[in-house]
């Protein structure tokens, strides 16, 4: 079927900003951390990433509701995982695997959903050059119907609503907000929607690093937390430095290198060699807990940060041991459930 677009199709995406923008002609979504897709309905089927590769293998639960599409219509949306009423993405990761039996045991065990915020063909109409609001219309129209896994993501025009959700929607693992111009066209590739997320603060110990790919400077630190055991919790990595930091890193942590940092029977410590980095190594060089720096990251999914958390500053003046589990904030709020009741 001609779906009237080049392949493999560029998702359109969003830039982020510290604040969302305000005034009139503006619509805001929640922002769902997932697996980005594209669907297409009609023959063949098919749900591809936005890198081009196909979906639809992975999350065979979702092919009833894309098998009733009206042919011809393309979809934009989000791949999600909940458990306990709460976005799991690395549970989402896990359902990526390579052998038939297994895909087929996790959709039943582990099955997706999806939310879709966008359309881009319907019934054979490209719609790029529409406006959001007719563009939404229309994908009321295609998927509201779908029901269960298929979800339609809510929007609202009220600024203050808008900012309600983005902190009400967060315990259901909401990733912050989505604004998009209500006349706005579907630009694919353009980075033309605005992002806002949620970004928090923690103290965090240097416990380890890893090397970089060029041999000679750091890669990415390592960071942890004390959890009430006394044990060093890993948290997750920060790996945003120029060239000249990470070769003045390598001598600094080089220099009080330790045979442990992270471990323990009740706690968390980096991994080594897995699938999702293929044969690149994440071995890791633990450090004596010397070192506090202020990290600031987004979001917390289960005892670690869900991306790349971010060095502000350091502080050579904080004891480690201050560097608790205590500061980590758990949002509290309404669950996925509710937010598409």
């Amino acid at each position: 079927m001609d779906y009237g677009l080049r392949f493999p199709v560029k998702p359109m995406m969003a830039r982020l900003k510290a604040s969302p923008p305000m005034g009139e002609g503006w619509v805001y979504e929640p922002k769902w951390d997932g697996f980005r897709m594209i669907a297409f309905g009609g023959e063949p089927l098919g749900m591809a990433s936005r890198n081009g590769k196909d979906l639809l293998r992975y999350f065979p639960e979702l092919r009833p509701g894309l098998e009733r599409l009206p042919p011809g219509t393309v979809v934009d949306g989000e791949i999600v995982l909940v458990v306990d009423d709460v976005t799991q993405f690395d549970l989402l990761q896990m359902r990526i695997h390579p052998a038939e039996s297994r895909i087929k045991r996790l959709a039943e065990e582990l099955p997706a959903r999806l939310v879709a915020f966008d359309l881009l063909v319907d019934s054979g109409e490209v719609l790029l050059d529409q406006p959001y609001q007719s563009r939404r219309e229309r994908l009321e129209g295609a998927v509201g119907g779908l029901g269960t896994p298929w979800y339609l993501t809510p929007v609202t025009r009220d600024f203050e609503q808008a900012t309600a959700w983005f902190h009400d929607f967060e315990a259901a693992g909401c990733d912050g907000i989505i604004s998009k111009q209500d006349s706005g066209v579907y630009a694919l590739g353009k980075r033309a929607w605005v992002k806002w997320k949620h970004r928090r603060q923690v103290n965090c110990v240097i416990g380890g690093f890893r090397i970089h790919k060029e041999g000679d400077r750091v890669g990415s630190l390592l960071l942890g937390v004390y959890n009430p055991e006394g044990e060093l919790h890993f948290l997750g990595h920060t790996s945003g430095f120029s060239d000249q930091e990470r070769i003045d890193l390598l001598e600094a942590l080089n220099g009080i290198r330790s045979d442990r940092s992270f471990g323990g029977d009740k706690t968390r410590s980096p991994g080594s060699e897995n699938r999702w980095t293929g044969k690149r190594s994440t071995d890791w060089v633990p450090v004596q807990p010397l070192l506090v720096a202020e990290i600031s990251y987004d979001q917390l999914e289960g005892w670690r940060f869900r991306h790349a958390a971010r060095l502000e500053r350091w502080l050579p003046d904080h004891n480690p041991k201050d560097c608790t589990a205590d500061q980590l904030e758990r949002p509290k709020g309404m669950g996925f459930s509710q937010i598409f009741a």
